[in-house]
């Protein structure tokens, strides 16, 4: 496929205009054009890259490369006074919009009862691609891939997103003016303009390894750090001993796990990946990681049990059901009984003389709560 794009518009003579082609020995700067080769056709691709510096030409081109598909605008036609989940696909399951918005890496779950107006600039963009990924054009050209976001956000996202647009059919082309992107991306083929270069995909890096430190560290870390992105209300977990994961030295992901000695088990709570992280699999293998720590014998007590979970998360919940790491032990619409669960926590502590904890109690939401067990790797 060969791109070609010339671009003219009108030549002044004003006095200023005069002056700088004087100046500067340009004659005019009515002319601009490029032109590209681009070896696609008759291929099997998913996933295409144009990058190169502003004013390369990349816009130009990526918009005669499907001359059925206009360019497709991340940040366009989002109604403000509804949220976000209600914009992607008004029509379509509820479970894929939320498993998109997850898969991208918006897994914050309060982002999406907010308009898109009021999102920060990753927000909006995990959101425009989450809308992209469930309109699954059979063709689209995105401009200002990942331009206005910061670089770690930009690099995560897009490793998301590729993972999201491999699962399903269709082409996309992306135009980005970052090159750090690239191997995060893992596309099938690069042009770059800036260098009028083609390549294919086993001409690239493989995508960097991150390493996952977990480290036991103070239950305060938890509101410094991660409770903004908690999306639900609860009392700290009685007992309990709080995990971090650390990517290069930034704390990225957190987990407490309290004793659950009644049912000969542990229970793990409070699982946060921070929003620059999620999309690329951190929170699941972070999560696993502490519950093997425990199930090998190295939580409180030095009890080699099992650790159960519980969300109301539906992309955590399709991941945790299809490991063999994990097995589902039950599901729930609403909680149990606040009330039921205050009066019991009452004349406990009446035997033991302590005051009552008027007020107090578990349940009483509306959440389709799941609740998982991990076994680890069972031997058959």
């Amino acid at each position: 496929m060969i791109v070609e794009v010339k671009h003219r518009c009108s030549d002044f003579n004003s006095y200023r205009a005069a002056r700088v082609k004087s100046l500067f020995n340009a004659e005019n700067g009515c002319d601009w054009q490029v032109k590209a080769e681009l070896p696609i056709e008759g291929k099997e691709w998913q996933i295409g890259l144009i990058v190169g510096p502003s004013g390369s030409g990349k816009t130009s081109i990526g918009s005669k490369i499907f001359e059925d598909a206009p360019i497709y605008d991340l940040y366009a036609g989002w109604d403000n006074d509804k949220p976000i989940v209600d914009c992607i696909v008004p029509d379509g399951d509820f479970n894929q919009v939320t498993g998109m918005l997850s898969a991208v890496g918006l897994g914050d779950v309060p982002a999406w009862l907010r308009p898109f107006n009021v999102l920060s600039n990753g927000e909006k963009f995990r959101a425009g691609l989450a809308r992209l990924a469930c309109e699954r054009p059979t063709r689209a050209v995105v401009d200002e891939f990942t331009s206005v976001i910061d670089r770690q956000i930009a690099k995560v996202g897009a490793a998301a997103f590729a993972k999201t647009w491999r699962r399903g059919s269709g082409q996309i082309v992306l135009l980005s003016c970052h090159y750090d992107v690239i191997e995060w991306l893992q596309p099938d083929w690069v042009y770059d303009t800036a260098e009028a270069r083609f390549y294919e995909r086993d001409c690239l890096q493989q995508r960097p390894k991150l390493t996952l430190e977990i480290y036991k560290v103070k239950g305060s870390v938890f509101p410094r750090l991660f409770k903004k992105h908690y999306y639900l209300d609860l009392p700290s977990p009685v007992a309990a001993e709080y995990f971090v994961g650390v990517i290069n030295g930034e704390p990225v992901c957190h987990l407490a796990v309290t004793p659950l000695f009644t049912a000969n088990a542990y229970r793990a709570t409070r699982l946060v990946v921070l929003p620059e992280w999620q999309g690329i699999g951190v929170g699941t293998k972070f999560l696993a990681a502490v519950c093997e720590y425990h199930l090998q014998g190295f939580g409180r007590c030095g009890r080699k049990l099992p650790v159960f979970f519980h969300t109301s998360h539906p992309q955590l919940c399709g991941a945790l059901r299809h490991s063999k790491k994990w097995v589902q032990t039950g599901g729930n619409l609403y909680g149990a009984n606040k009330t039921r669960s205050a009066m019991t926590m009452i004349r406990s502590a009446q035997r033991k003389g302590k005051p009552d904890c008027v007020g107090t109690g578990y349940g009483g939401h509306f959440r389709a709560v799941q609740s998982f067990k991990y076994v680890g790797d069972v031997k058959s």
